[in-house]
């Protein structure tokens, strides 16, 4: 874990949630600094290195069977007038979470298509790519069987953007985003990917995500100058969002895969199996 945030808050379709997301309506966090506010982490410049290009378009937009979705049929804005309607649209998907009070208002779809395009590498996420602020307090650890872990305390500052998770319909997410895909699509290409296709990356995203390892004791961390990295060197190569979802601790993990699964399965019309021994 690098001195750099790691993601942004859903995912988005993580979004998700964008996460995903999604987001696809995750959690933003510098990497285990402890005890130093987020605006003082330097913000790195994110790699450019372009993923390797494919043959043709892998999951066409056109194709994701999504349910009415309000004001479906709605005119898009232009990219650059575009940050109110996607942050009213978003905060209304998430009903009455506090969703409004975790975005970052500038620059919304730019930001989530960099986080999302960035999930999958192993170089961090720098702060002014995030669309979400960073979670509160400062990154605690714990003694257990003799090695220093992070702090159950941890996960409780992920709560707001897991109620956030929890709230969010993936079916009515899923529907606004193929209804918004012209914005994502054009952000993605001025991020650098001219003959990129952003669904693509989304799904990309998405499957490293769901393939994090899920320790079952929280793993061993231990101090490398100013911040603390994984002392399983394994766990340590792990992309950024795999990170992301360590961080946020086992039972959030869980949650959030879940949710992942199900956007997942609505882009590209198949479920993926859950888990053994999972709910979802």
């Amino acid at each position: 874990m690098r001195r750099q945030s790691s993601t942004g808050s859903w995912i988005g379709a993580v979004v998700v949630v964008l996460a995903v997301v999604a987001g696809g309506v995750y959690l933003a966090r510098k990497a285990m600094q402890p005890g130093v506010p987020a605006s003082s982490t330097p913000a790195a410049t994110a790699s450019t290195a372009a993923p390797p290009a494919a043959a043709s378009i892998q999951h066409p937009i056109e194709q994701v069977q999504s349910g009415p979705a309000t004001a479906s049929t709605a005119a898009l804005p232009a990219l650059g007038d575009s940050d109110a309607s996607v942050a009213a649209a978003l905060v209304a998907l998430a009903g009455d979470s506090e969703l409004s009070s975790l975005l970052v208002s500038q620059q919304l779809v730019a930001r989530i298509v960099a986080t999302v395009d960035a999930l999958p590498r192993h170089d961090g996420l720098a702060v002014f790519t995030l669309p979400a602020h960073a979670p509160k307090g400062a990154f605690a650890v714990e003694e257990a069987g003799g090695a220093t872990v992070p702090g159950a305390a941890n996960a409780a500052r992920y709560e707001p953007y897991m109620r956030v998770v929890d709230a969010v319909d993936p079916q009515a997410l899923v529907a606004w985003y193929v209804h918004a895909y012209p914005l994502f699509q054009q952000a993605y290409r001025q991020l650098g990917y001219p003959k990129g296709y952003f669904n693509d990356r989304l799904i990309v995203a998405i499957d490293d995500m769901l393939a994090a390892p899920e320790p079952a004791q929280p793993p061993a961390v231990v101090r490398s100058k100013a911040y603390y990295v994984y002392a399983d060197p394994a766990l340590e190569s792990l992309s950024t969002g795999q990170k992301l979802l360590l961080r946020a601790g086992t039972a959030n993990e869980a949650r959030i895969k879940a949710r992942l699964r199900t956007i997942r399965g609505l882009l590209v019309g198949q479920a993926l199996p859950a888990p053994a021994g999972t709910a979802g």
